[in-house]
């Protein structure tokens, strides 16, 4: 199954919770949070490791080199 089609029915199922209407819409929700978090996520984990790499290269630097002066 793919991302989308398990958003959709996991906003359904929770949206089926409050018991005020039909499942629908919190399917929509549900399938477009899940399109949203496929690009958003890899972005985010991208950046996190990026600067994760950044920091941890700038304290080699700074044990190798010593720091430097300001």
């Amino acid at each position: 199954m793919s991302a989308t089609t398990i958003g959709a029915l996991i906003g359904g199922a929770i949206d089926s919770l409050s018991g005020d209407d039909g499942v629908a819409d919190g399917a929509i929700i549900g399938a477009v949070t899940a399109n949203v978090l496929k690009v958003v996520l890899p972005i985010a984990v991208t950046y996190a490791v990026g600067w994760a790499v950044l920091r941890g290269a700038a304290e080699l630097r700074d044990q190798v080199f010593g720091k430097e002066q300001a």
